[in-house]
């Protein structure tokens, strides 16, 4: 899969698409990776300063260094790009490559996004056809219904935006969920270590001056933080419907069903329509077609459709193409405007 013959063959079907090939920037700012995934991701790229100070960094993600050349262009309108090379990032797994070979292709500033996720997905299914494999599965999701369920649920702000960001971290989200379900709006950690110190200042004179505040005023606010302003009860509910939401898992053709009788169930005024979907059908070229609420949580900067696409060659599995919406992802990067953007990335490293 990694030989020159075959990248040429994808570009060249993409191509046929109606996708015009674009250079990258290999080298790009750090801190548009650092601000969106955190500080912890530094671990992940290789950086360096240049004469001035300024710090940079090899490529990570190729979605995000075609977004900044949109941006840096000043391309108006919408466009039709592919580009292909290398990615470039550190990993705690050994076994997984640093160099990471990638076709990608994405439409940007495209205000039809029905017709646009489904040609990104027709497009990725058009490329395999120059791979070798017996079968396949192509995953669906979509991160703006987790989104609106949300918003339809009885909990606070605070903690809506909370699950709202976090959705793409699986481990500190079911985290939150555990919070949620015993009514704790602070790391249990740090109650614990808390509880002591606060049951002193109880007992101590809570008129006393702390920093500018009262030691009661102090507790009132830590109090107030520390519970939800909810009963317990309806916590444990919230996190029961998100629990029995992410577990929705169908062929794609019962997704809306599926999906309205959850909503049914639980009371939330949410529905689905069958063409909401940019594939209707459970099978497409050697594909088997499904939906899952709870994919989705690769990338922070997913804000709709997202999908994958895994192949069977030789007896192995093979993670092969992923793609998804992120509208929202070129105004983080530094545009005064929201701008529309969906796209894919083909693997060949495998």
């Amino acid at each position: 899969m990694k030989s020159k013959n075959l990248s040429e063959k994808i570009l060249r079907t993409v191509k046929s698409k109606g996708f015009n090939y674009i250079e990258l920037d290999s080298v790009i700012e750090t801190n548009h990776i650092v601000e969106r995934s955190g500080e912890t991701f530094r671990r992940f790229i290789f950086s360096f300063k240049d004469q001035k100070g300024n710090e940079l960094c090899l490529r990570p993600d190729l979605t995000i260094a075609s977004c900044l050349r949109y941006l840096n262009e000043k391309v108006k309108g919408a466009t039709k790009v592919h580009y292909y090379g290398q990615a470039f990032r550190k990993n705690l797994n050994k076994t997984d490559p640093i160099i990471r070979n990638q076709i990608g292709f994405e439409i940007i500033g495209s205000k039809n996004e029905k017709k646009d996720d489904k040609q990104i997905i027709e497009t990725s299914i058009k490329s395999l056809s120059k791979f070798n494999y017996s079968s396949g599965n192509l995953v669906i999701g979509n991160v703006e219904i987790f989104k609106l369920l949300l918003n339809k649920l009885d909990i606070p702000k605070r903690w809506r935006l909370r699950m709202q960001r976090h959705f793409w971290r699986e481990s500190y989200f079911n985290d939150l969920l555990k919070r949620l379900e015993t009514n704790s709006d602070v790391d249990p950690t740090i109650v614990e270590i808390d509880k002591a110190k606060y049951r002193r200042m109880l007992k101590g004179d809570q008129s006393k001056q702390i920093a500018g505040r009262s030691v009661n005023e102090i507790l009132t606010r830590f109090n107030n933080k520390i519970k939800d302003p909810r009963r317990a009860k309806k916590g444990r509910n919230v996190a029961t419907i998100v629990k029995e939401f992410l577990k929705i898992n169908c062929p794609i053709d019962k997704a809306a069903n599926k999906l309205n009788h959850f909503f049914k169930k639980n009371k939330i005024n949410l529905r689905v329509q069958k063409d909401y979907f940019p594939i209707a059908k459970n099978k497409y070229a050697k594909l088997n077609i499904r939906f899952s609420a709870s994919f989705g949580r690769q990338l922070e900067y997913y804000t709709g459709m997202v999908f994958k696409i895994d192949i069977k060659s030789k007896s192995k599995k093979i993670n092969i193409i992923n793609g998804g919406r992120y509208d929202n992802l070129i105004a983080d990067l530094g545009s005064s405007k929201i701008i529309p953007a969906v796209g894919a990335a083909i693997n060949l490293n495998n």
